[in-house]
């Protein structure tokens, strides 16, 4: 698998990486052993990314990669989140709390040291806290964590994010339904070398072209509890477009595939093409669809007229519900 650079951190993963917030919660039950088994389908695809965060199942998800880590011994960088353990107010986002939160982060994952530890897209007054940076470098300079990043909701707080001097990362939406941060936000992580971690890749599975108007889901997956952004963001939930829009639009994207690969692959290889992206995080709930996402990396780079095309079905489709809201 092709390989890019992780921002500030210095460390070369996979362009397609692994998002484990489905094997915590929130997206329907998956077993212990499939969760294992998803990790090990990911590792053998070429994968050296995952991403998980503290509050993904109470810390299961961090607890099962944590299992995994004590049999992996391959080039591994595993990040997590925190600040989402209490209220996400501003006075929350301080020095004694980060050292708590990382610290049950760590017995998680049984290790000394944090590979990067990202704000789990905090307020903006935590973004533009200086006192918040100070305390990350605090916990750098103690061994506790290597990086620290961002995840963050819109453009504007991406752009604060990067222009810290110290910021190795920043975690934004990005897919075809999801393009605004092509204009500045990229380009901006470009010159000051921060990576992209591209999430949401698929929008919440709607980009896998798998689902119909009939699609029910769980009611203990987000997306049918969140619909309408009553649990966080909207925006985390099908990207914030509308079902039956987004169904549209996937009708109108898939002539687009290329012969051979499936939509979540060509959703994925729009977004490896975009220049600026250092990682694309899609989940997976089994070893199956490990290894499919795993192969967009292997797909050639998609041509100018089919990137035309998504940016049509964009504007026309996508563009006048969510561009200006994220």
């Amino acid at each position: 698998m092709e390989s890019r650079t992780l921002g500030r951190t210095g460390r070369s993963v996979g362009v397609v990486g692994l998002g484990a917030w489905q094997l915590g919660a929130d997206w329907g039950q998956v077993d212990e052993k499939d969760a294992l088994a998803t990790l090990h389908a990911a590792l053998e695809s070429g994968v050296s990314f995952i991403d998980t965060a503290d509050v993904y199942g109470d810390g299961r998800s961090e607890q099962i990669i944590g299992k995994l880590l004590r049999e992996y011994q391959g080039p591994l960088t595993v990040a997590t989140k925190m600040g989402r353990r209490m209220a996400q107010e501003p006075e929350n986002y301080h020095e004694a709390n980060f050292r708590g939160w990382t610290e049950r982060s760590r017995r998680n994952l049984g290790v000394d040291k944090l590979d990067l530890v990202q704000l789990h897209c905090p307020p903006d007054a935590v973004i533009a806290g200086d006192e918040v940076y100070d305390a990350l470098d605090a916990l750098v300079a103690d061994g506790i964590i290597a990086a620290y990043g961002v995840s963050v909701e819109t453009s504007a707080q991406a752009l604060a994010a990067i222009a810290r001097p110290h910021v190795a990362s920043v975690q934004i939406i990005l897919n075809a339904f999801r393009l605004k941060p092509l204009a500045e936000v990229l380009p901006a992580a470009r010159e000051a070398g921060v990576a992209i971690i591209a999430r949401v890749p698929l929008a919440s599975g709607l980009l896998s072209g798998r689902y119909s108007s009939e699609t029910t889901f769980g009611a203990d997956d987000h997306r049918t509890y969140n619909r309408h952004g009553a649990a966080f963001d909207v925006g985390e939930t099908f990207s914030g477009v509308d079902f039956e829009t987004g169904l549209a639009a996937v009708e109108r994207l898939r002539p687009l595939v290329p012969e051979g690969a499936t939509l979540a692959q060509f959703a994925l290889r729009w977004i490896i093409d975009q220049p600026g992206v250092s990682v694309v995080i899609p989940g997976a709930r089994n070893a199956e669809q490990a290894h499919a996402n795993a192969a967009a990396a292997d797909l050639e780079p998609l041509d100018q007229d089919t990137h035309k095309a998504v940016q049509a079905v964009y504007d026309e489709l996508i563009r006048p519900r969510v561009h200006d809201r994220w």
